[in-house]
């Protein structure tokens, strides 16, 4: 889904970029201190995903910083704190009221899923992602990957991107390019929204492709719930027929479960996922 006349300026997106590009050339000494975070601390900058876990070269530099509660942001460069903080504020108020949007929607009040994940107290990342151009492109076999297929661990992701195109969702089975609008945001499904809806709505499994000539670059604005927030379908949702898709799991577990592995499609959402045939089985040979 995309989003167009969303109230945050233009040149602020374009600043929180360009703060981003400027981060990325800095001088590995003045980065090192983040170079070795692991997937909790507050500010990590590195390549790859993980590359602890990875097991695969991924084409991509990256910076994240815990935004909410509390801005955490690297001192260098000099003009990257004021930026970020308010880019963190203005899309922070966009994805709220695009969760009350959701709430209603799903035929709940206004602020239900926010109640449901107090989100007064809410998660928030910021992301920004470069990624080089690479000779072996999507297409070959052995080519370069940004970021293999995923969804993201919290509620929602709102991403805009250079003019280089490399995102791709799946739709049905299929790989499509996601093709940007000047100045608007991608809206990307996150895991906590398919488990407080209890799967009505769907996390987006996506990918991150690279160019065989021009870098790209995107920046992410993700919100979750509370660290601290128990996440589990809201109750009207999960009336019989359908009963109970997820059980529950606090965010702060399942993000770090989700940091700390290698990425696999949508496979940390499957460990909370209601198994109803093992259910099944263990009543037919009773």
């Amino acid at each position: 889904m995309k989003v167009t006349n969303h109230g945050v300026p233009e040149d602020l997106q374009s600043a929180m970029m360009d703060a981003c590009k400027e981060l990325f050339g800095l001088p590995p000494e003045q980065k090192a201190e983040f170079m070795d975070a692991g997937p909790m601390d507050p500010v990590r900058v590195g390549t790859g995903f993980n590359s602890a876990v990875d097991g695969a070269r991924y084409w991509r530099d990256y910076v994240k910083m815990f935004a909410h509660p509390e801005l955490h942001c690297p001192a260098k460069p000099d003009g990257l704190r004021g930026v970020a903080a308010e880019y963190a504020a203005r899309t922070r108020g966009l994805l709220l009221e695009l969760t009350a949007a959701i709430s209603e929607s799903l035929g709940l009040p206004a602020g239900r899923i926010a109640e449901r994940l107090d989100l007064g107290s809410c998660f928030q990342i910021l992301v920004g992602n470069h990624y080089p151009p690479c000779a072996a492109g999507p297409d070959d076999d052995d080519g370069a990957v940004g970021l293999p297929a995923h969804s993201d661990h919290g509620l929602l992701t709102l991403l805009f991107q250079n003019g280089v195109d490399g995102l791709q969702v799946k739709h049905d089975g299929r790989w499509l390019l996601a093709k940007p609008i000047p100045g608007s945001f991608f809206v990307i499904a996150g895991d906590q929204l398919e488990i407080v809806s209890n799967g009505r709505y769907k996390g987006v499994l996506h990918r991150a492709l690279v160019d065989r000539a021009q870098a790209r670059m995107s920046c992410v604005s993700l919100l979750g719930p509370c660290l601290d927030a128990v996440v589990k379908p809201v109750p009207e949702l999960a009336v019989p027929p359908l009963g109970l898709e997820f059980r529950g799991v606090k965010y702060r577990d399942y993000m770090e479960h989700q940091q700390s592995n290698k990425l696999n499609e949508k496979g940390a959402l499957d460990l909370v996922r209601v198994q109803r045939h093992i259910l099944t089985d263990t009543l037919c040979s009773s």
